[in-house]
């Protein structure tokens, strides 16, 4: 089981989707919200909306995820972990050229790095969908 003490910060991001369900807004339709986390710290290191009819960030947007990540961070982490099915590839390949290894792993492993994440963002924006 993975836990935040396995690592350093910087060493490796959790890449994960923020809400549960889309987020619903009457101008301009529903969303989805993927973050970046260091895996170490449980820091927010990025974060990226897209219309929850899209099955991911564009790739314009997966970079935009990942250099917000490194303009906070300074530096790029060695691993990304992601849960099963929750990532799209393209973020995942976008790691994969920057030379992160991408790990993939149950989303039950991952819960304990974000599970705090998504009760803050469930309990900011309400009950979606």
């Amino acid at each position: 089981m993975l836990h935040p003490n396995q690592f350093t910060v910087n060493d490796a991001w959790i890449g994960f989707r923020l809400n549960d369900a889309a987020v619903v807004t009457e101008r301009d339709g529903d969303f989805d919200c993927l973050a970046l986390m260091d895996a170490a710290s449980c820091y927010i290191v990025g974060m990226e909306m897209y219309s929850a009819r899209a099955t991911g960030p564009s790739e314009l947007g997966s970079r935009r995820l990942l250099q917000q990540g490194h303009g906070r961070a300074g530096t790029w982490p060695s691993k990304l972990f992601v849960a099963e099915g929750q990532i799209p590839d393209v973020l995942c390949q976008e790691a994969a050229r920057l030379n992160m290894e991408v790990v993939t792993v149950p989303e039950d492993e991952l819960l304990v790095f974000i599970g705090e994440a998504r009760d803050g963002f469930k309990e900011r924006f309400g009950r979606t969908q």
